[in-house]
This record gives C-alpha cells, sequence and structure tokens, in this order.
C-alpha cells in the first residue's frame, strides 16, 4: 500500500505490523534505528540528533527503533530514549511507532543482562516515563538472559501487555524455538522478531521465512552488515556493488532494497547519525530490484557467519 505523507514529494511505502486482535499498525517501509545517535563516537549534538529525527519524518519514516540501554554508559541509562522524545515533541508527530528494548543494562560501560520479571517491568515503567506514553506501541526483549528461563522472561511481556502498558510485544535475537515459545506465551500481542541479518550475515535466514510464515513483523539489525566500515560490504559481497553503480545509487539503498524483496514482513531499521544517511535509506522503498537482480545478490558472501 502507497499512501502520501507530511513532508513527503512522492508516496510511501506502507507495511504492518500487528494483526486483528491488537490492531495493525501501517508505517514506512524504512524504519530509523536511532541507536547511533547515542552511541557514536563522537555523537552527534543534539541539535544534529533532532534534525537526523525530523529528516527521517520528512522521508516517510513511521517506524524508530530505540533502547533503554543505547547510551554511553551506565550514568546516561535512557539517553536514546529521551532524544527521541524530544525529536518527537518538537516535530509535533504523534503518528509515529516508537519501538523500544528492556532487558539489556549497563554497567559503566559494560553491557550487561536481565529478563526477571521483576526487572522487565521496572524497565518498562521507566520507558513509559522517558517516552511520555500511556503505553508503549512496541515493547521488545533485547536479548535472551541465560539466567532467568526464556518462559519467565515471555511471561513478563505477556503480563506488561495485559496490564496495558504496551499495545504490542516483541523479541530480539531469538532463534525459531525462541520465536514459537513467545508465540506461545504472549499470544497475539507478539508481533515482531528483532535479528541480525544482512548480506554479509545471513544465519538468522531460517528465523526471517518462519516470521514470514507465521505473519510477524522482520526488523533486521544491523541491515547492512558493516557497510559503515568503508568498503567491507563491497569487499564482502561485491555483487551489491555492482548493482548499485548500475542503477547509480548508493551501496546502502541497494541493501535495503534487498532486504525488502525477502518478504512482505520486512521492515529494515538501519542507523543514521547524518540527516543525508536517513534520506538516502528512506529512498530504498522506491528502488525495485528485478527478479535477475535479486539471483544475483542471493549467493551468500564468505564472509557469512
Amino acid at each position: 500500500m502507497r499512501k502520501y505523507l507530511r513532508g513527503t514529494t512522492c508516496p510511501v511505502e506502507q507495511r504492518s505490523i500487528g494483526n486483528d486482535t491488537v490492531g495493525r499498525v501501517s508505517v514506512g517501509a524504512i524504519g530509523l534505528g536511532a541507536m547511533p545517535l547515542s552511541t557514536k563516537q563522537p555523537r552527534p549534538s543534539p541539535t544534529e540528533a533532532e534534525a537526523v529525527v525530523h529528516a527521517a519524518l520528512d522521508a516517510g519514516v513511521t517506524l524508530i527503533d530505540t533502547a533503554d540501554a543505547y547510551a554511553h554508559d551506565e550514568a546516561e541509562f535512557g539517553h536514546n530514549e529521551v532524544l527521541v522524545a524530544n525529536a518527537l515533541r518538537s516535530y509535533g508527530r504523534a503518528d509515529v511507532l516508537v519501538a523500544t528494548k528492556g532487558g539489556h543494562t549497563r554497567r559503566g560501560t559494560d553491557w550487561e543482562l536481565d529478563g526477571s520479571p521483576a526487572y522487565l517491568r521496572r524497565a518498562c515503567e521507566a520507558s513509559l516515563r522517558r517516552l511520555h506514553v500511556d503505553a508503549i506501541g512496541l515493547y521488545q526483549f533485547h536479548r535472551p538472559d541465560p539466567a532467568t528461563p526464556w518462559e519467565e522472561s515471555m511471561g513478563a511481556l505477556r503480563s506488561l501487555h495485559d496490564d496495558g502498558l504496551v499495545r504490542m510485544v516483541g523479541i530480539s535475537n531469538a532463534d525459531i524455538e525462541q520465536i514459537d515459545s513467545a508465540r506461545a506465551i504472549v499470544g497475539d500481542a507478539l508481533v515482531s522478531v528483532q535479528n541480525q541479518f544482512s548480506p554479509g550475515y545471513r544465519s538468522s535466514a531460517g528465523e526471517l521465512a518462519h516470521c514470514a510464515s507465521v505473519g510477524l513483523a522482520w526488523l533486521p539489525w544491523s541491515p547492512f552488515g558493516g557497510v559503515s566500515r568503508a568498503g567491507s560490504l563491497d569487499a564482502a559481497a561485491p555483487a551489491f556493488a555492482e548493482v548499485a553503480a548500475e542503477f547509480g545509487v548508493s551501496v546502502y539503498r541497494v541493501t535495503l532494497a534487498w532486504h525488502l524483496a525477502q518478504a512482505d514482513v520486512v521492515i529494515p531499521i538501519p542507523g543514521a547519525s547524518r540527516v543525508e544517511s536517513i534520506q538516502d535509506s528512506a529512498a530504498a522503498a522506491d528502488l525495485h530490484l528485478s527478479a535477475s537482480h535479486l539471483v544475483r545478490l542471493s549467493v551468500s558472501p564468505t564472509a557469512d557467519c
């Protein structure tokens, strides 16, 4: 489905998150991964970060992915959520699906885990305050915690939904068995899976296919597979650079178009710390790859792990 959105000059492709039970939300086919706005070194200034979010909205992006743990260190836990909330408020947009996460903690600059039900409830309540909302649009379990049974973490997410703190639930970094366990426990409130997937990292292709078969949105994180490191994607998957040259566009744009072609449930969330980056990424929704292009891009590079 295509429709015009505020600030855009052409129709923006929409994709769906949700189901008939919890409701379906249409979002732009390309989302924004807000993590670099808080974790990149050097970090964008608050004004620069706000401009990136505003440029994303102008380009038709209506899904923003954040997390409470996206910060330099423990002392500024929640930095990214506050930044996103402030940028949305200054822009005056309410029709944006903000997807945040809980379950990662920080000890100094180290990343740690806590998937216990008590912690997830505290984390969710803190995210509600930082985002200034009554219910979080999409709340995602950041990563499995080996110290907490998966079923207990999923039960906590179910309770957060049943108590009205979150409208929809997602999981991240999960395998097929964990996805199905989450479906059984969380029920229809589970609407998405966010795993690493890219041209250089296709090990979760099975999880992607499984999500497509059961109607769960697939939000690939790190969709460029390290393309931000100069030339790395070219070295891992030269076909992407070749196709980009044929279209006269960036390899990033071709990469996101490839993601979208995998299945209708795919909604990439590329990170961006510059206005030009998110503008280029959003334009990938209008780049349509032919069957022959997809065949050329289907060969998994040797860098896959």
